[in-house]
């Protein structure tokens, strides 16, 4: 299987690894979630964020994805974990599924294991982010 590319802002990577570290130190996440996290974010190519395609998911992106086994369209923001709230659809970079959509971009196909078998999601389109808008500050 060839690994996807994956691109992360400059920004955004300092964040993600201050996470990284404080998480890491507090215990607060089961270590499995946090070194996937760590996985992806070493193998992204860091973009400065004025330069991030507008297709990417960024940090506090909008994106509706199609879930490829139900044909459900479903709208997630990928938010930092003090910020997660399932029932608005805010979905926290150190869930499964938010370390999963970090720095896809509209078209790819994202896979991971769950209990059940293997999720896969299509990347349909973003609605929000932060760069396109010119936002650097999320």
């Amino acid at each position: 299987m060839i690994e996807q590319k994956i691109y992360i802002t400059d920004f955004d990577l300092k964040r993600l690894k201050k996470l990284l570290q404080t998480s890491s130190k507090t215990g607060e996440r089961k270590n499995s979630y946090l070194e996937q996290l760590r996985k992806e974010v070493e193998k992204a190519v860091v973009v400065p964020s004025e330069d991030i395609p507008e297709d990417v998911i960024t940090m506090n992106s909008t994106v509706v994805l199609i879930d490829l086994d139900s044909m459900k369209e479903l709208v997630y923001t990928l938010v930092f974990p003090e910020e997660a709230d399932g029932s608005s659809g805010k979905i926290s970079v150190l869930a499964p599924v938010g370390t999963a959509l970090l720095g896809y971009k509209v078209g790819d196909i994202i896979e991971w294991d769950v209990p059940a078998g293997k999720r896969r999601l299509k990347v349909k389109r973003i609605l929000y982010q932060p760069e396109a808008s010119e936002d650097y500050s999320l």
